[in-house]
This record gives C-alpha cells, sequence and structure tokens, in this order.
C-alpha cells in the first residue's frame, strides 16, 4: 500500500481500518484526516506526559474514561505501548455492547495489555479490577458530567496527569436557568446568562473554569489550550492537570464564592471535596 503522509510510521493500518479512519482499500478521506488529525494532535500533547510517567515506572497505567469505541485509547496503545515490555490501557465504558466490540478488536489485533472494563465512574473507582493508583486519566469528549466522573476517578486514583476534553456541558446551564429569577435579583453579573444561548455559553464556559479551581485546589497544576483549530472541532477546549501535591492556596475559596455569587450551590457536591 503507498504510505499515506498523515499516518504515523508504524502505526497498525488495521486498525486505521477498523476504527473506520482509512477505507477498506487503504484511502483517507477528508472527514477522517480531520479526525485522525485531531486525535494525533492529542496524542502530541499525551506522549510527553507518558514519557514522563514511564521514566520512573516501567508498568505504567493509562486510563481512558467514558471510552465509546476507544479510539483514543487504541491509537495511545498502539503508538506509546505496543513497543513496550510492560504497561496498560483500560478503556472504562458504560455501554456494553461498546466494551464487548473493542475487546473482541483488541484481541484481533494482538493488543494484549489493553483492557475494557463495564462500569460506571462509582464502580470505577472500587473496583478490583482497576489498580489502586493510575498514572493518566484520558476523556475525549465525555459528554457533559462524564468529564467530572473522570475528574472524580483520577482524584480517587492519585493520577499523575489527567488530560480532559470536555464536552456538551449542559448541567450548570440548566441550574443557572433554574434559578435566574432569585439570580436577577441577587447579582447584577446574571446579565451575563439572561439570555438562553448566552446561559448555554456561558455554562459551559463556567462549568470548565470550576473543573480547573477543583483540580488546583486538589493539588494539580492546571493548562488549558486548545486540541485543534476551530474548522476541526467546536469542542475543542483541552485541560491538562498535573498533580504536584501543592494546591493552589486560594482556588478552594474562589471555587466556592463564585458557586455562591451565581447562585450555583445546587452543584457543591460536584466540585468541593
Amino acid at each position: 500500500m503507498t504510505s499515506i503522509p498523515e499516518i504515523r510510521p508504524n502505526q497498525s493500518i488495521e486498525l486505521l481500518k477498523a476504527l473506520h479512519i482509512l477505507t477498506r482499500d487503504g484511502k483517507l478521506n477528508q472527514d477522517s484526516r480531520r479526525k485522525l488529525k485531531q486525535v494525533y494532535h492529542l496524542v502530541n500533547f499525551i506522549e510527553p506526559l507518558f514519557n514522563e510517567v514511564f521514566a520512573s515506572n516501567d508498568k505504567p497505567v493509562l486510563v481512558d474514561h467514558g471510552a465509546g469505541k476507544s479510539y483514543l485509547g487504541f491509537i495511545l496503545y498502539d503508538l506509546l505501548l505496543k513497543q513496550l515490555s510492560d504497561g496498560e490501557v483500560i478503556g472504562i465504558e458504560t455501554r456494553a455492547e461498546l466494551v464487548e466490540k473493542s475487546k473482541i478488536l483488541a484481541a484481533e489485533l494482538g493488543f494484549l495489555r489493553m483492557r475494557f472494563e463495564h462500569l460506571t465512574v462509582e464502580e470505577s473507582i472500587v473496583s478490583n479490577s482497576l489498580p489502586a493508583k493510575v498514572d493518566i486519566v484520558t476523556a475525549l469528549h465525555a459528554c457533559n458530567t462524564a468529564t467530572d466522573d473522570a475528574i472524580q476517578f483520577g482524584l480517587k486514583k492519585q493520577a499523575k496527569y489527567m488530560v480532559l476534553v470536555p464536552c456538551c456541558q449542559a448541567e450548570v446551564a440548566e441550574v443557572l436557568r433554574q434559578h435566574k429569577n432569585e439570580s436577577f435579583a441577587k447579582t447584577p453579573l446574571s446579565e451575563i446568562w439572561r439570555h438562553p444561548i448566552h446561559t448555554r455559553e456561558f455554562g459551559s464556559q463556567i462549568t470548565n473554569v470550576l473543573r480547573c479551581l477543583q483540580l488546583e485546589a486538589a493539588g494539580y497544576q492546571v493548562t488549558v489550550t486548545e486540541l485543534v483549530g476551530w474548522e476541526h472541532s467546536m469542542k475543542n477546549e483541552l485541560i491538562i492537570a498535573k498533580f504536584t501535591g501543592q494546591p493552589r492556596k486560594n482556588a478552594q475559596a474562589r471555587l466556592e464564592a463564585i458557586l455562591h455569587e451565581l447562585n450555583l450551590e445546587a452543584l457543591r457536591s460536584r466540585f468541593v471535596s
């Protein structure tokens, strides 16, 4: 097969076909090219974190939460773990049919240190099938509160890194809507989310702000950046958290102040440990 410049060396062609990134005859169409570029761009962020973990631990464990069809997990294993003698990628997903399909594909490809668990976040935290500590937690386009679930898992498992690409943050916007009249009487800031479209957009923005403060309060250094250009995905905010063990001094206080000022106290249990 003629080499395709976009595909990395040593990348499994059979994997890319199975994930429908390549067509059956090994071609790359425009839609697949965008998808591949996005995943590779995320791999570029994760690879140095993985190499840092591997330098101190020859059995690295990467957990992909809300794995879906496990695009990210498969490609990370193929590019980063396949050539190593140890370490594993674990995909966690609540849809049993996707877990089974991923298990079958991993077996077909010979990805022996890749496994998949049919678990909720609560189950994954206490499950004996998962290690007490993990090195990296990823969540790619985990919808709505699934990103928060991944954060809770990472905190409980003392993850060294969390790499999150949030999606469809609807929960905060809904609480803003429910308390809109009360907020009007409480603060002029409520004008920021008075109109429905602004409620949605501001709700999405403030969700990620609260997540970053939550991570910083738990001792993580947080970087927020863009995953890819807007032409590839509208859900492209990338949050990378590195555990330092040194909480940002005012993170907890600011988190609680925002919840109070914006009338979001109903979400306190989600963002405040």
